[in-house]
């Protein structure tokens, strides 16, 4: 089963940039976007008519967004016992070193800038690509592969 996708980012340019990466290093995987962590949370948990996000999935969070910031997505996710295991990454622009302890203290698997000079979503995203590749998983969630068959 492949691997799912949600990316929390309330940018559409963002966003797009996200799926132009993805197409240019060919990953198929599917992508579900939420523009808040509460709308994150409706399709982790199946909520307001939205169908539940399959297992295994990552989540990409953005910090600053309306309705509920990436640190209260955080929160949320990690008080709740079928998403705590939840492996999150955040994309951001906040290079705040408060910020960064805040989700570290909350169990991100990374922290990225958005807009680093020299680093770009392309390198961003394919440092996820090789994530999943050589990354063991716990037996619940073994197994994800890409959807062309990569692992």
């Amino acid at each position: 089963m492949p691997v799912t996708v949600l990316v929390v980012d309330d940018d559409a340019i963002d966003i797009a940039a996200i799926r132009r990466s993805f197409a240019a290093l060919h990953i198929t995987n599917p992508l579900v976007e939420a523009t808040n962590g509460v709308e994150a949370l409706e399709h982790l948990r199946g909520d307001n008519n939205r169908p539940k996000l399959a297992r295994p999935n990552i989540v990409l969070v953005d910090l600053n967004m309306p309705r509920m910031s990436g640190i209260e997505l955080l929160d949320e996710l990690r008080a709740d016992p079928q998403l705590c295991t939840t492996v999150v990454f955040v994309l951001t622009t906040s290079d705040a070193e408060e910020d960064r302890w805040q989700c570290y203290e909350r169990h991100i698997a990374g922290y990225m800038l958005k807009h680093q000079p020299g680093k770009h979503f392309h390198e961003s995203i394919a440092l996820l690509e090789h994530y999943f590749r050589v990354n063991e998983f716990p037996p619940e969630q073994r197994g994800p592969t890409f959807v062309d068959g990569r692992r």
